[in-house]
């Protein structure tokens, strides 16, 4: 077991979380998405534990966290789209996955030994002090056991990773709820997983757009088949509960249920609290129940969130 010390996010706690992530450590810490689990994207030793934290799959690559643009020209090759992207959704909760340039200087275990890289740049400015203090980019995933719930808060870090991380930077700041967009530019514009930056807003600027969010073979993070799951099992598009049901509803005609995303039915507001509101039912749920969550309109953040819903409700591997 490690002793996980806490910071705050004064500048002596950021630099004490940075200098862990320098010398090989993982630290979690906040994003405006969701809590990232993460260490200097340079340093193998570092790659590794989270990889063992997390109990991830090898062949599944980590995204890179950059504090500025030019941070991340130095780590990828940057077409006229991916310039045009990063210029409107950067900095936020956009992932690029762009061909990784040979000098760039990362662990080969943060791209899985792929030759792209998926790389983002937070508006979270506890995230982005925290990069400037490591002073390389910041490989990244989710804070949170493999194919478990993702953590948005701090309790959430703690309650999982706690003993098997060096540090927790304390603050509840993930706006969003959700993990990024992955978009590939690596040839024609895809998206790999939905996230808060929505397809219509993509298509608008770069036209029509592809998906391939459930490949057979994984090249991005966030494409396993199952994932995001909490310890009950998951049922989607539940208008009415039966039987052993905790029911999760979704707007003000899901009067009655247990929890709800959103009851005025905002698909922002039901995106910033779905892996809160996924935990609390879990909490609440019997060795037997299934949490079944009320139907989610497929528009907008509607798409991210059925995504991540769909994925907690495939089998789990045995």
């Amino acid at each position: 077991m490690t002793a996980t010390r806490r910071f705050d996010v004064s500048d002596s706690g950021i630099e004490a979380a940075a200098w862990l992530m320098r010398n090989g450590e993982v630290v979690a810490f906040p994003t405006e998405t969701v809590y990232g689990l993460g260490a200097d994207a340079s340093s193998p030793a570092g790659i590794e534990r989270i990889y063992e934290a997390k109990g991830r799959p090898r062949h599944n690559p980590l995204i890179i966290h950059v504090s500025d643009l030019e941070m991340a020209r130095r780590m990828a090759h940057f077409n006229p789209e991916a310039e045009l992207a990063a210029a409107s959704f950067w900095p936020g909760p956009l992932t690029l996955l762009l061909p990784k340039r040979e000098d760039a200087g990362l662990a080969t275990a943060v791209t899985a030994g792929m030759k792209n890289v998926a790389i983002r740049f937070p508006s979270s400015s506890v995230a982005q002090r925290l990069i400037r203090a490591v002073g390389f980019p910041v490989a990244a995933p989710s804070a949170n056991r493999s194919g478990k719930v993702t953590s948005t808060r701090f309790a959430e870090v703690a309650r999982q990773l706690d003993g098997r991380i060096s540090g927790i930077v304390e603050e509840d700041t993930c706006d969003h709820g959700l993990e990024s967009t992955i978009l590939s530019l690596v040839d024609s514009p895809t998206i790999l997983r939905h996230g808060s930056v929505t397809r219509e807003a993509l298509e608008a600027l770069l036209g029509p757009i592809d998906e391939d969010s459930a490949p057979q073979k994984v090249s991005a993070p966030g494409q396993l088949k199952s994932h995001y799951a909490p310890e009950a099992a998951v049922q989607m598009n539940v208008d009415r509960p039966s039987g052993n049901m905790v029911w999760v509803g979704f707007g003000p005609e899901s009067e009655g249920c247990q929890f709800t995303l959103s009851f005025s039915g905002d698909l922002h507001e039901a995106a910033r609290n779905l892996y809160t509101v996924m935990s609390e039912a879990d909490a609440s749920a019997g060795p037997n129940d299934v949490i079944a969550f009320a139907p989610i309109p497929l528009t907008g953040l509607g798409w991210a969130i059925n995504d991540r819903l769909r994925r907690a409700a495939a089998p789990r591997p045995a």
